[in-house]
């Protein structure tokens, strides 16, 4: 018997395997959702979506977080339709109309109303003893920003007014207990989170909670916000997933999305800069687009804007492979070979 398979028997963990057999190293499921460069966020591709793991959606109020985290509960329940969304409620403001938009099976949503982190903490971590690996799960916590400690409570109630020390010490201990069972199980869990100004000369956006769930997360993204108007009415926002951390996607990456509040997340927002800026969209004349077959140079009929933002236009560039790979090449994590300072030179020389 090989030294390889001694170790492997004398392991007290059942599921020790070669690297290559192990079920835990077979290629992430991605799940896309219906809009395109919010799947750029979250995996760098087009074709992309959110894997298993901890994905946090962080923000100041009214940033569109709870709808994010929903949208990508959506499009996990119509890929598996036995699948059952496990949303933990702390803040109790989610309009039941977000659902309804959503199409959301409402049937397949426990909702879960939480008060304080240790009650968060009993509760999901018996939830996920009974999941199996395959079972089809998706956890939302909305959110951990509005969470207090028991301590916390019980003070308020005893009448003490003094600093609580053990809120981030139990969600750092949370993180800490569910992080392997999301992996391990392949669950994927969307964390709704609030942002504070770090005080300084140039404050910066800093996310709540503690170095738990920082440190845990796969992929953390900073919701901005911008006013869009028409002359002065404020007809919807444009936001945009700022990349803090991710495991696919470049970070600092800036992923425009635009909300109306006609029409709700406009589906193609976002492209046409992108398009611009790898050719398969032309400006012919300032406020007028049109597509270009990158192929051979030929322009389309010019459009307004407004006359853009349809299957009609975008489909054709999506499908497109070059503005698939311009958009990996601009977003995504190359995990490429090691190279030596003569095999880049080299590389480089070849490119030019």
């Amino acid at each position: 018997m090989s030294l390889l398979d001694k170790l492997k028997k004398n392991s007290t963990i059942k599921d020790t395997a070669i690297l290559d057999q192990s079920v835990f190293f077979t290629e992430k499921d991605m799940i896309p959702t219906e809009v395109p460069m919010i799947n750029v966020a979250l995996s760098g591709r087009l074709d992309g979506g959110f894997t298993p793991g901890l994905t946090m959606f962080a923000g100041p109020s009214k940033h569109f977080k709870t709808m994010f985290s929903l949208l990508v509960a959506q499009a996990y329940m119509e890929k598996y339709e036995d699948a059952i969304l496990l949303f933990y409620d702390s803040e109790f403001g989610t309009p039941i109309k977000y659902f309804e938009t959503l199409n959301i099976d409402k049937e397949r949503v426990l909702h879960t109303p939480i008060t304080d982190v240790e009650q968060l903490k009993f509760d999901i971590m018996k939830q996920l003893q009974e999941v199996q690996r395959g079972d089809k799960l998706i956890i939302v916590l909305d959110s951990i920003g509005n969470l207090a400690s028991k301590k916390e409570v019980d003070d308020a109630l005893d009448g003490k007014s003094v600093a609580d020390m053990s809120r981030a010490k139990q969600l750092k201990s949370l993180f800490r207990m569910i992080t392997p069972h999301l992996t391990l199980k392949d669950i994927p869990m969307v964390v709704v989170n609030h942002t504070y100004k770090e005080i300084g000369l140039y404050p910066k956006d800093i996310v709540g909670g503690g170095t738990g769930s920082y440190y845990s997360a796969d992929n953390i993204y900073i919701i901005g916000r911008q006013q869009e108007k028409e002359g002065t009415e404020i007809v919807g926002y444009n936001f945009i997933i700022n990349v803090e951390k991710s495991r696919f996607v470049r970070e600092k990456s800036k992923i425009p999305v635009t909300v109306s509040f006609d029409g709700g997340i406009e589906k193609y927002s976002g492209l046409l800069d992108v398009a611009l800026e790898s050719g398969h969209v032309v400006k012919p004349t300032n406020g007028w687009y049109a597509s270009v077959d990158v192929e051979t140079g030929e322009v389309g009929d010019k459009h307004r804007l407004a006359d853009i933002m349809n299957a009609e236009f975008w489909d054709p560039i999506l499908e497109n492979e070059k503005f698939k790979t311009f958009i990996e090449k601009k977003y995504g994590i190359a995990y490429g070979n090691i190279m030596g300072k003569n095999e880049v030179l080299e590389e480089e020389a070849n490119e030019a």
